[in-house]
Order: structure tokens, then C-alpha cells, then sequence
């Protein structure tokens, strides 16, 4: 028998914004279709009508854009195996409906929600199962004739599943091993519901896998207890062939406490759980995104990737395409992984030393333009080089740096307080007319030419260095004081040594 061809799928439900857990899950479908020469299959499971929230799919495809993750067909990517919305397959599914029905492997039931409820307050832990089915309203208890009589008069059903009794069902998981479970403990879960004609996820997502020729599903371990019943479903079709091997990933944890990451955890702590800004059309409450608090999708995608697998090296620095090897499921931890957001704060400030002052100036350079409309972009990139390596992010330089290219206003009281000296008013005058008597205003000629100054005066380098940035900055912060000098010029430079005296005295 030939060997499979490796295809995975993420499939996301458009009913909000897409969960950064969501994001590790289909990262990690990429590493594994690309290091198996596979494909990646994107779908949207939009079967719970209920639930649908405009604009979601569309937030969906473009956080993968940014992320660059790149999916080989599927919604908005073509591919011969559609359609891939779910709620475009309506037809594909009653078929299928239809024949767990005539072999028996499911059945109608048309339990009211009164019912149902009704039924858990006489049996405690009540599930509908092996167990109880016979003392419920379906068609195992019905006649046929009342049955095709209850659906042609309107009566709205479900379609469930028929678990027997007494199995081992058996699950190979690729990152858990073997899991067995008895058939026994498992419900008879709906699979599909005449209200809406749709499938539930269950049903729906076996037979798309099966049509799709999924080989693999790499899914979140909250759908672990899901995994028996796609066992059984796969066998009450005949399908056992083509059943897909698993792969459940460990949950993202709270960053402190436990149980898993929430929105409400990012917002507590503050940092984003979703990779693009979300407005909530509901609500209009918008949640915060990667991308627009400043993050690298670079950054963020080597962060996800380490959270629940490393390569089991010190290397901490991988791009997406240097991952794809590397990556191996079977190494995936079973416990889950902590959500240290400040980790990847880490990584952004990393890829920012990674990159050229030219790519973090194009960034940085709008930000200027909006408080100095005349400002270059080579002047912005001169200083980019001098300040990057300080920040993790392209917004932190403004306050870093703003006094390159606006002259400070005030002057800070405590270091006013501690560096400007009874005769700091004396020496930076002479300093000026030292300054003013250099043709070559370069780093290196004003460094041999002040230190020579400084010595010749015997005065303290540090008196004068510090006093000399507050008069520049206005502040004790910045580079090196012939970095800021020569970048400012020489008429700039002593027209603000000038104010300084005069306000500070």
C-alpha cells in the first residue's frame, strides 16, 4: 500500500476573533505539512449558526497574512476538494446522515429542551447514552409510523449517534501514545439537527476529513475527549483506512495561577491574546492585537513555537523556515505551557537588534514625520542605529529619542538637582567657545578637541559630560555625548547650551 500523502487542516469557527492558542495549533499544522512535503488544508466550521460573527473569517485569513503563515487550499486559496465552508456542504452531510441511519449506527430523537432538562433533574449526572436512550423519545422507542409522522408534521429532531456498549476504543495519539477508553462512558452525541439542517462539529468534521483526505489532525487537547467518538465514527462508516492519526497539543496556561490563557488574562496583565486588533461588531469593544501593539510576526511566531516543543537545543532564535525541519510532534510536552508573554517581549527585542537600522527606521520614520513633518529619513536612520539595540519596540523610541530632533522645553528637576553644578554655568560657556572654534564638527574631532579642553582646564570629565547632556536632552538619558553633538550640529548644539545656561543659571 502506497504511503499516504501528508495533508493537515486548521479550521477555525468564524465566531470572534482568532484565540493566540488557535494561532500555535495552525503554526504548528504549517511546520508539520511543509517538514512532510504535505499540504495544509484551511476550513471554516461554520455549523453553529448561532454563534456566527460578521468579519471574523476575514479577521481569520488576513492575522495568517501578517503571521505568514500560508495555507495550500482551502476558503479564499482554491483547491479541487471543496466546498470548505462547512455550511456549503449541507447536502454532503445529509447523506451521510442518511447512512448511519440505515445501518443502524445512529438515530432520530425529538427530546424537547424541557425534556432533556427534566430528565437531569431525576437521574443525576444524567447522559443521553446506552444506558438511558431507551426511556427517551426517539426512534428506538417509537414506532416508524409515529416517527414519519412526527417529521412530516414539522416536529424539529436531532440525529444521534448509536454508541454500543462494551468496546475499547482505542486512540493513537502521536504525542500521548495510546489512549483507551470504554464505550461506555461515552454519550450518544448529536450529530445533526433538523432546525437548521446543519451537522454538529462531530459528524461534520469526520466527513470532511474523510472526503478532504486528512492524514493527520493536530488539534488543542480540549478536543481530546472528542477523539474516541471520530474513532467510532470512522469505524461506523468503514472508513478505518483512511482514519487520520492525532495529535493533541498541550493547553496554553495563565501566565500566573492556573487553568488556561483567557482574553480577560490579557487584559488583566496587559498584553494582547488575539493577533490583529479585534472590534466585537456585538459590542464594539475592541481587544488588543500583536500587530498593533508592535510585535514582529516574525517574533511572535518563533514565541508560539516554543511554547509546548523546543528542539531541544539552546538556540532560541529560529526563523519560520528554519522551524519546518526541526520541528518534530512526537516532542510536543503532554503538560501544558505557560503563556510567558514577557518571553515574548524577550523576542521581539530581539528581532529588533536582528534587523538593519534601515528596516527599523522605515518603521519608526512616520512616527517622527508626525511630530516633525520636515524631518529625512536619513537623519531618522542615523538615529535608529544609535538607539535600536535600547528598545523592544518601534513605538518606545519616540520617548527614547524625541530630543534628536526637538529641542528639550524643560529640564528634569532631579537631574537638574544632582549633574548642574554651582560653576556648570562657567565651564559649558567656555565649552561653547570652544565649539564654536571648531571648523570640523565631526564625533571624532569634538572628542579630541574637548577632552584636550577638559584636561588642559583640569576640570572633572564627568561634570562636564553630565551637565552638557542636560543642556542637549534636557534629561540624564541618550547615547554618547559626541553622538548626540555631531548628529545635531554645531549651530543646534550651541543654541541649546545657550537656553540652558540661561534658564538653569
Amino acid at each position: 500500500m502506497a504511503e499516504r500523502r501528508v495533508r493537515v487542516r486548521f479550521a477555525p469557527s468564524p465566531t470572534g476573533a482568532l484565540h493566540i492558542g488557535g494561532v500555535r495549533t495552525a503554526l504548528y499544522n504549517y511546520l508539520f505539512a511543509r517538514q512532510h512535503g504535505g499540504d495544509l488544508v484551511f476550513r471554516i466550521e461554520d455549523t453553529d449558526s448561532t454563534r456566527f460573527v460578521p468579519g471574523a473569517e476575514e479577521y481569520i485569513i488576513e492575522s495568517f497574512k501578517w503571521l505568514g503563515i500560508q495555507f495550500d487550499e482551502g476558503v479564499s486559496f482554491g483547491g479541487d476538494k471543496g466546498p470548505y465552508r462547512q455550511s456549503e456542504r449541507r447536502d454532503i452531510y445529509k447523506k451521510y446522515v442518511q447512512q448511519l441511519l440505515d445501518a443502524d449506527k445512529a438515530y432520530i430523537a425529538f427530546d424537547t429542551p424541557e425534556e432533556l432538562e427534566q430528565k437531569r433533574q431525576e437521574i443525576q449526572n444524567f447522559q443521553y447514552d446506552c444506558h438511558t436512550r431507551q426511556q427517551m423519545r426517539n426512534s428506538l422507542t417509537l414506532s416508524e409510523e409515529e416517527v414519519e409522522q412526527m417529521i412530516a408534521s414539522g416536529k424539529q429532531y436531532v440525529v444521534r449517534f448509536k454508541v454500543e456498549a462494551g468496546q475499547d476504543i482505542q486512540v493513537n495519539d502521536l504525542i500521548r501514545g495510546e489512549v483507551h477508553v470504554k464505550s461506555d462512558i461515552c454519550d450518544d452525541k448529536v450529530l445533526y439537527k433538523s432546525a437548521d439542517e446543519l451537522p454538529t462539529y462531530h459528524l461534520a468534521n469526520i466527513v470532511d476529513d474523510h472526503l478532504m483526505e486528512i492524514s493527520h489532525v493536530i488539534r488543542g487537547e480540549e478536543w481530546l475527549p472528542s477523539a474516541p467518538l471520530h474513532v467510532m465514527l470512522y469505524r461506523a462508516f468503514g472508513w478505518e483506512d483512511t482514519m487520520p492519526e492525532f495529535a493533541h497539543l498541550p493547553l496554553l496556561l495563565k501566565p500566573d495561577g492556573k487553568g488556561k490563557l483567557s482574553k480577560r488574562d490579557g487584559d488583566r496583565l496587559g498584553f494582547p491574546v488575539f493577533p490583529l486588533e479585534w472590534k466585537d461588531p456585538k459590542t464594539g469593544e475592541t481587544s488588543r492585537g500583536y500587530r498593533e501593539d508592535g510585535y514582529f510576526p516574525e517574533a511572535v511566531i518563533n514565541f508560539l513555537a516554543l511554547l509546548g516543543w523546543n528542539p531541544g537545543t539552546e538556540q532560541e532564535i529560529f526563523s519560520l523556515d528554519e522551524l519546518v525541519p526541526l520541528f518534530d510532534i512526537s516532542k510536543c510536552s503532554k503538560a501544558g505551557a505557560k503563556f510567558a508573554y514577557d518571553k515574548g517581549i524577550w523576542f521581539n527585542h530581539e528581532y529588533i537588534l536582528k534587523k538593519s537600522a534601515e528596516e527599523i527606521a522605515q518603521l519608526f520614520f512616520p512616527i517622527v514625520k508626525e511630530h516633525c513633518p520636515n524631518e529625512t529619513l536619513e537623519r531618522v536612520t542615523a538615529v535608529t542605529a544609535m538607539m535600536k539595540d535600547r528598545v523592544s519596540f518601534v513605538k518606545e523610541l519616540w520617548p527614547l529619542c524625541s530630543f534628536f530632533f526637538e529641542a528639550p522645553t524643560s529640564y528634569d528637576e532631579k537631574t537638574a538637582k544632582k549633574r548642574w553644578k554651582e560653576d556648570s554655568a562657567q565651564q559649558l560657556t567656555e565649552l561653547i567657545d570652544v565649539l564654536e572654534g571648531l571648523d570640523d564638527f565631526s564625533l571624532e574631532h569634538q572628542e579630541q578637541v574637548v577632552h584636550q579642553w577638559i584636561e588642559q582646564k583640569e576640570y572633572k570629565l564627568g561634570n562636564i559630560m553630565n551637565a552638557w547632556r542636560l543642556t542637549l536632552v534636557g534629561e540624564g538619558k541618550g547615547p554618547g555625548m559626541f553622538d548626540i553633538s555631531a548628529f545635531l550640529g554645531k549651530t543646534e548644539t550651541i543654541e541649546r547650551m545657550k537656553k540652558a545656561i540661561a534658564v538653569l543659571g
